[in-house]
């Protein structure tokens, strides 16, 4: 079996856990293709598909896309072009869903997760907006499945005390790739800034990277046993 992870850095693995690395150790016979980049918005994520294709051969991709499109807003800088309005998100992520269906048997659409722990801020309500469009597109695809992540973030933030701790500046995001790459220094800094499900309110510490690993797990199985 062969899966594409497309998204962005929460995707790569960079700052923060990778989730990815717990999928390979667990199915050690399943090639995992990760296809995440940094910054990576739905538009800037649509052309980099019209500019470098997809294979054609992926049994399963999963589509995570959409968080820094509302992270972004937060930032001095912002590395790539973002939705302007909730009506150009839909077509563009219309847009870019239509090219991974072309490349893959089966496609899990993936909600963006959180921008910062405290569940009822504004990023994470204009996130929930975000999360309902993609809900909706996704139904109207056959082979296409939904998986909503933020509310298992959200269920399991809900129990726990998280500070408001959200990294917007770009040398604090750099500076958390360069000196925070082992699991027990990001969960470390992770707890010394109050959080428990991510590193710097966005990407994920070793709890969250668990978290999405088993939710991916579930897709996984129900492919792999459906066969």
């Amino acid at each position: 079996m062969k899966i594409a992870l497309i998204g962005d850095s929460l995707t790569e693995g960079r700052p923060g856990v990778p989730f990815h690395t717990i999928l390979e150790d667990k199915f050690p016979n399943i090639t995992f293709v990760n296809l995440g980049k940094p910054g990576e918005t739905v538009k800037s994520l649509y052309t980099r598909l019209l500019e470098k294709k997809l294979e054609d051969n992926y049994d399963l991709s999963f589509l995570w896309i959409g968080v820094n499109d509302v992270y972004s807003k937060l930032l001095s800088v912002q590395a790539q072009p973002i939705a302007k309005d909730y009506d150009e998100f839909q077509t563009y992520y219309e847009k870019v869903l239509e090219l991974v269906i072309e490349s893959s048997n089966n496609v899990v659409t993936v909600t963006p997760t959180i921008v910062g722990e405290n569940t009822n801020n504004a990023p994470n309500n204009e996130i929930k907006e975000l999360n309902h469009l993609i809900q909706s597109i996704a139904h109207k695809q056959t082979n296409v499945g939904f998986l909503d992540v933020q509310t298992a973030f959200l269920n399991h933030l809900s129990a726990v005390n998280s500070s408001n701790y959200i990294s917007t500046k770009v040398l604090s995001v750099m500076t958390d790739v360069l000196f925070y790459k082992k699991p027990s220094k990001i969960d470390k800094k992770s707890k010394k800034r109050g959080l428990h499900l991510t590193l710097d309110g966005i990407h994920l510490n070793s709890t969250g990277a668990q978290l999405v690993a088993d939710i991916y797990t579930t897709e996984i199985e129900r492919l792999l046993y459906s066969d």
